[in-house]
């Protein structure tokens, strides 16, 4: 909402609440220097006069509507039908918190249904719930799944791409730290990753990984599967619209960033975790699942089912400490897919696919320039991102600075943010939003290095 007033009286009757005496006291934690900075503006303006003066300020920061943005690394810059936005913003939706009451939540229990019969079909799985936190807290749920699982016993073992998300990887190690799990990298394809050693509990497959690259995903799942592990794909759910679905390369528990299904960058959020598992796995997935029932009349209607949550089980037997779910993100990828369609969402990609391969051809022939690398040159198996290795000499973070700058271009990411030998390489990034304009101006301001 654009505007919540709260009086004096209520902001009072909330200190109270808390046992804290003032707003000051409230604050506490924040550091002195950055608690109650100053605001450099005269009293008695007028309301036109603050928002000239604070829209002044915010277009100082760098956005993708004013530059060209080649940024991605987990957050995409992808068109979003203005609809998306008309009808998420409908007070029904922003106001609505949990439908536990189905005979007043009709309308959010059908959205949840729609989003997870669509997403159901993109994973290629059975199953799909009503959402995590984000993609790489999913991840770590569905880890959890297969630490859980009677067949796996005491199996601790739990094998990771090595170039599955840095940060992705981070919240593994934390979310998984009472699990005691023994978390593997592994180089190459997941098929020979199973192979070898102790049976692992599961073997996640980064599809594609954070440069961009697609994996070989054949065998994989019988190899796993010979050793009694759970195979667990983490997926690009834009990139399926173009591509064999996990479900179809044998997943059992797909997961995913919903991001990129019409939800906004937002500096970063909210975001929207996808998962999907197999009917065998049902009973073990967490979160919310909405599903189609009839009245006593015979009427249509729809229930949550399936809730093995805390607040309906005993607490030592729950799947799970998800106490909510993303619904408005949920229900914004819901009405994208909604007005995409099939043909929407595969022109989409394959749009992703070209304009990235263009990118990488037209960059990859300039003097010095090593475009997409990591998946064996700017022809490679690369969906969306690829490696760019900049002329010796060149650091990537003061270039991206530069670019930005002089040329209001956003080049992509410097892969020292996670990798600080790499100071020389970029992560670029390039979707439908980019046109083929932008493109060339990149390369041309590359070329004038």
């Amino acid at each position: 909402m654009p505007y919540i007033p709260v009086t004096r009286a209520q902001r009072d009757e909330m200190l109270r609440t808390l046992g804290i005496g003032s707003m000051e006291d409230l604050f506490r934690e924040v550091p002195e220097e950055f608690r109650f900075p100053p605001i450099n503006m005269e009293d008695g303006l007028s309301e036109a006069e603050v928002l000239r003066e604070i829209s002044g300020l915010a277009a100082v920061n760098v956005s993708a509507g004013r530059y060209r943005w080649f940024l991605g690394g987990g957050i995409y810059n992808h068109f979003i039908p203005a609809a998306v936005n008309a009808l998420a913003s409908r007070g029904e939706f922003l106001t609505a918190y949990t439908p536990y009451q189905p005979e007043v939540s009709q309308g959010t229990l059908q959205g949840i249904f729609e989003y997870q019969s669509m997403i159901a079909r993109l994973l290629g799985m059975d199953v799909v719930n009503a959402g995590h936190y984000d993609g790489a807290t999913a991840l770590a749920e569905a880890v959890i799944i297969a630490l859980k699982q009677k067949k796996t016993g005491e199996r601790s073992r739990v094998l990771i791409p090595r170039n599955l998300h840095p940060e992705y990887k981070e919240v593994l190690s934390t979310y998984l730290v009472s699990y005691n799990p023994v978390l593997e990298e592994y180089p190459g394809d997941p098929a020979g990753a199973a192979a070898g050693g102790e049976a692992p509990a599961c073997v996640v497959a980064a599809y594609p990984d954070f440069f961009g690259v697609l994996p070989d995903l054949r065998g994989a799942a019988g190899a796993i599967h010979a050793r009694g592990g759970l195979f667990i794909v983490q997926a690009d759910p834009l990139m399926l619209g173009l591509f064999k679905s996990p479900g179809e390369w044998g997943a059992d528990i797909v997961t995913a960033e919903g991001q990129c299904l019409g939800n906004d960058m937002n500096y970063g959020g909210p975001l929207l975790g996808i998962m999907g598992v197999t009917g065998e796995l049902m009973r073990k997935i967490p979160g919310r699942i909405a599903g189609e029932a009839r009245d006593s009349r015979g009427r249509r209607g729809y229930v949550l089912t399936l809730s093995a949550r805390e607040q309906h089980i005993r607490r030592e037997r729950a799947l799970s400490n998800i106490c909510s779910n993303q619904g408005l993100s949920m229900l914004r990828s819901c009405i994208y897919l909604a007005l995409m369609g099939r043909e929407g969402l595969r022109r989409a990609a394959e749009l992703c696919w070209d304009r990235s391969h263009y990118a990488a051809k037209a960059i990859g022939a300039l003097r010095g320039f090593t475009a997409a690398e990591e998946a064996g040159g700017a022809g490679g198996n690369f969906f969306r991102e690829f490696t760019l290795g900049l002329p010796r000499g060149l650091d990537a973070e003061k270039l991206s600075g530069d670019l930005i700058e002089k040329k209001k271009i956003v080049p992509g990411l410097p892969l020292s943010r996670y990798f600080p030998d790499r100071k020389n390489q970029l992560l670029v990034c390039v979707t439908e939003n980019n046109s083929r304009e932008d493109i060339d101006a990149l390369v041309s301001a590359l070329g004038e290095l």
